[in-house]
């Protein structure tokens, strides 16, 4: 019975840690607060910018196909 318990406590572990890609998740998990949390949240956001577009770029798509993904994977990204 220990070890189901445990089992039980480490998948709802991971489940939290593969939940947590975005860059709210991340700055709440880092307790960041102030201007560390702002300067961390930037970044996070212009780095997920960059990583969007790219895949956009990737899949050839352009005009409002290009927005509405850019748009979708930056808050997917983002959290907000």
């Amino acid at each position: 019975m220990k070890t189901l318990a445990i089992a039980l406590a480490l998948l709802s572990l991971s489940a939290a840690v593969a939940s947590a890609d975005t860059c709210v998740a991340n700055a709440d998990a880092k307790k960041l607060a102030g201007a560390a949390r702002t300067s961390f949240l930037t970044k996070c956001q212009k780095d997920a910018t960059t990583t969007c577009e790219a895949q956009a770029t990737e899949k050839k798509l352009q005009g409002a196909a290009q927005a509405s993904f850019t748009k979708k994977c930056l808050k997917d990204a983002v959290g907000q």
